[in-house]
């Protein structure tokens, strides 16, 4: 009897060890990300550790006024995605620190060394051309020099770096591959490019993708997942360019709002990130995961071998964000 007790006393606590924690509560989540990351990533969480997801999806910019005006009584508890180095320096008073667990497991390059953000895919900057419209004007874009023929201007579509996270990551992008971020010859470009948008801007990052898509501009200044998502999804009349002069991929990331009244879930969200579970279902996706020991294994993205791709100064771009932004604006209010 006594030996029966021991195996039975065994099973149990294997079986404690392989079932994963039966969460439950609630998460408030402020989100810029896309569809795609939202299907795939934090409802999928939710269903795991039956936890109710509230989502509030909305621009980088204003999930970051939003969590600074609710700072004395935050509503939410995890901002995913739009967080980066420069937000992190700029306001690392809205979040909490929190090192997910698994962390130690990333490459080098994408841990959490500050010890407030969990990196957890790869996004990269792109064009995205409307084929039909491309055809009917005779152009065939390659690069971010083709945007200035004088046919394309009102015709791109660009939301404002200082409001959204990808038209700031494309604007990083610009300087870096036109001449560097402190040169003239960059600002130039930067410069010409502000009068082919003709004092238009979209109203946010999906705005963009989506306006190519529906034959409202003939290309977008926009990311990868969004852009490979409406191929995956039977789109006809668009394609997915990488411009020659350079694409930078950076990580996303995500990060636990400073006294959040769910943190313990908040938590689990950040390890939920960066597990192999996640990493896996992220490879499969739109996305390239950051953990590289899971390949992508989405068709209709581009392998990065076949890509010019840059690599940004995240320190200088995140420490100079503001500078940057305001000379951008500076010359948006000149030609405007």
């Amino acid at each position: 009897m006594k030996r029966v007790e021991q195996i039975i006393g065994v099973v149990m606590l294997m079986c404690a060890l392989v079932v994963p924690t039966f969460a439950k509560g609630n998460l408030v989540v402020y989100s810029p990300n896309s569809d795609g990351e939202i299907q795939n990533i934090l409802y999928p969480f939710g269903e795991k550790y039956n936890i109710k997801i509230s989502l509030q999806s909305m621009g980088t910019g204003e999930c970051l006024s939003k969590i600074t005006a609710e700072k004395a009584n935050p509503q939410a508890d995890v901002m995913f995605g739009g967080v980066n180095m420069g937000v992190y320096l700029n306001g690392k008073d809205l979040f909490q620190k929190y090192v997910a667990k698994g962390d130690e497991n990333l490459p080098a390059g994408y841990r959490n060394t500050t010890g407030f953000f969990t990196s957890y895919l790869l996004s990269g900057s792109n064009l995205l051309v409307n084929t039909d419209l491309e055809k009917q004007l005779g152009l065939h874009i390659t690069g971010y020099a083709d945007l200035l023929n004088p046919v394309l201007k009102g015709k791109i579509a660009s939301a404002s770096p200082t409001e959204s996270s990808s038209a700031w990551a494309q604007l990083c992008n610009i300087l870096l591959v036109e001449g560097g971020y402190e040169s003239q010859q960059a600002w130039n470009y930067v410069e010409q490019l502000i009068k082919q948008l003709n004092g238009k801007l979209t109203s946010g990052s999906s705005a963009v993708y989506k306006g190519v898509y529906q034959g409202e501009y003939v290309v977008g200044l926009t990311y990868e997942d969004p852009s490979v998502a409406l191929l995956e999804d039977g789109a006809k009349n668009v394609r997915v360019v990488y411009p020659k002069e350079g694409a930078v991929w950076l990580p996303a990331a995500s990060a636990i709002i400073a006294n959040c009244k769910n943190v313990d879930n908040a938590k689990l969200f950040m390890d939920w990130l960066i597990s192999d579970e996640c990493q896996k279902i992220i490879a499969g996706t739109t996305n390239r995961p950051v953990n590289s020991k899971f390949p992508n294994t989405n068709k209709y993205l581009q392998p990065l071998s076949s890509i010019n791709v840059a690599y940004e100064d995240i320190m200088y771009t995140a420490t100079n964000k503001n500078a940057i932004q305001k000379k951008w604006s500076d010359l948006w209010a000149k030609n405007n």
